[in-house]
């Protein structure tokens, strides 16, 4: 193997090459971290190390491939984002009060995810960087400081999985595990050039990926998931497959989960439906340009193609919905007296006042009478997303209305951002999240080109419920078809 391409191997190229004893686990762990000890001084996406047990594991991967045992990551370096619970290792989720929390060593302290992951042969490096309690598209905290954008760092590189993001470009690991409840997985994906899935609600264990202190559970969080990131679709899959199915320890009895196959083999048996505004949201030329063009691709490709249909449910009501449901999810976990204050200001909004500070605010503390008449109206969402598609296998969009954003640490309620000289409230950003989240729907993000100053430019390509593999295969055919991963160009 050529050593100067391992940073760039995608799983199934190393697999081949450690089944082959081209090369062994412990120089890839090696390499991987040189690269990290060579690169963070410019990224620092990588904030907690864990590199003797890493190379401990590595040995014992080359002893395994010796015996000719083969697991699907046996050997293969990965990175786990800051607020899985890996035993031994610290869990703060950028919280200064937790700086000094580490995660037990009993099993069920491990965030399940991971433990499959080792399971699987995967050799855990560290653990990468996130904002302050998983809640900002940027990632940096007080204990761990900023991430940088390997395609320019004075940018962000997403959040809240952007540690994660950085390190797949910046060629640091070949995988790596996140989470997603406002795009936390797909735009860091699409500000890096890098690939993730947002896997259908329900289907990848929750349990170790809480906040500090918490009883690790089994549970199923409302809108929640956890999920791979590659630099490549394929690499996607198979990660998603070590780590989807049941929690034993929750259901008592096991079962098996079997995602159905990918609807179609070929691109051109596709239907797909297009989407490149939001009525919430002004969507950058930038992005509606690279989607135009992939349309016009997936056209020529002899792919079926709309632009619009009336099967889509109503962008605004749902957006509307989906922040609603998020602001509720989200309070659960705020200090009592923030909740009691908000409680306080919500009483005292007129009946008429229906601005978006005024709904977000009746948001965060919904009783659960109202959480279930809003749960309700999701159920009407989610049929209505059913019914799409029976007449289209994907939807294609953005992931977020513009590229990598400048570093912008200001308080966060005061925040704008600037679309083509149009400046937006920074919230604004979550309304294409929204899309596949509410109605808790598998969503594969992948990079389609870049802008005009080099920035990655991402898609989103959203399936039908526990029908993952369809936007995984779709991504798989793109990138085959019209590129994918490029990688950044970075200075030392």
């Amino acid at each position: 193997m050529d050593r100067t391409d391992d940073a760039y191997r995608s799983v199934g190229q190393l697999c081949a090459a450690l089944s082959a004893a081209q090369v062994s686990a412990a120089e890839l762990t090696e390499a991987a971290i040189a690269r990290i000890e060579r690169y963070e001084p410019l990224l620092n996406a990588v904030c907690v190390r864990d590199f003797a047990r890493a190379r401990d594991a590595a040995r014992e991967a080359d002893r395994a491939l010796a015996r000719g045992e083969r697991r699907p990551l046996l050997g293969v370096p990965l990175l786990v984002k800051e607020s899985f619970n890996v035993a031994g290792l610290p869990t703060t989720w950028g919280f200064p009060q937790h700086r000094d929390f580490t995660a037990a060593q009993d099993a069920l302290a491990v965030a399940l995810a991971v433990a499959r992951a080792k399971a699987a042969g995967a050799v855990v490096l560290g653990k990468t960087n996130v904002p302050l309690g998983l809640g900002d598209w940027q990632s940096y905290n007080e204990i761990h400081g900023t991430t940088n954008n390997p395609h320019d760092p004075a940018r962000t590189p997403g959040g809240s999985s952007g540690g994660s993001a950085a390190a797949l470009a910046a060629g640091y690991v070949p995988l790596a595990l996140g989470s997603d409840i406002g795009g936390s997985l797909r735009v860091p994906a699409h500000f890096c050039g890098v690939h993730a899935h947002k896997p259908s609600l329900g289907i990848v264990p929750g349990r170790g990926h809480l906040p500090p202190r918490l009883p690790p559970l089994p549970d199923t969080p409302d809108l929640a998931v956890v999920g791979p990131m590659a630099r490549c679709a394929a690499d996607l899959e198979l990660l998603l497959d070590v780590i989807a199915g049941p929690d034993e320890w929750d259901q008592g009895v096991a079962y098996r989960l079997e995602l159905p196959p990918p609807r179609h083999r070929r691109l051109e048996q596709h239907r797909v439906l297009v989407l490149d505004s939001h009525p919430l949201v002004p969507t950058s030329d930038a992005v509606t340009q690279a989607v135009g063009a992939l349309a016009e691709h997936l056209a020529r490709a002899g792919v079926s193609l709309a632009r619009r249909s009336e099967l889509l449910p109503d962008l605004v009501e749902t957006g509307r919905l989906y922040g609603r449901l998020l602001l509720s999810f989200l309070a659960a976990n705020w200090p009592e007296a923030l909740y009691a204050d908000m409680q306080r200001k919500a009483a005292g909004l007129p009946a008429g006042d229906t601005t978006p500070e005024a709904d977000s605010l009746r948001a965060s503390v919904l009783s659960h009478r109202d959480w279930i008449a809003a749960s309700q109206q999701r159920n009407r969402v989610r049929a209505q997303w059913r019914e799409l598609f029976r007449a289209f296998d994907a939807v294609i969009c953005p992931v977020s209305p513009g590229t990598a954003f400048a570093h912008d640490h200001s308080d966060m309620q005061a925040r704008r951002i600037d679309i083509d000289g149009r400046s937006v409230p920074y919230g604004d950003q979550i309304a294409w999240s929204g899309l596949a989240t509410l109605p808790g729907l598998p969503a594969t993000a992948m990079p389609i080109g870049r802008s005009d100053q080099g920035l990655p430019i991402g898609i989103q390509i959203i399936g039908p419920w526990l029908e993952d593999r369809t936007p995984l295969r779709l991504a798989q055919l793109l990138e085959a078809e019209f590129g994918g991963f490029r990688a950044p160009s970075l200075q030392a």
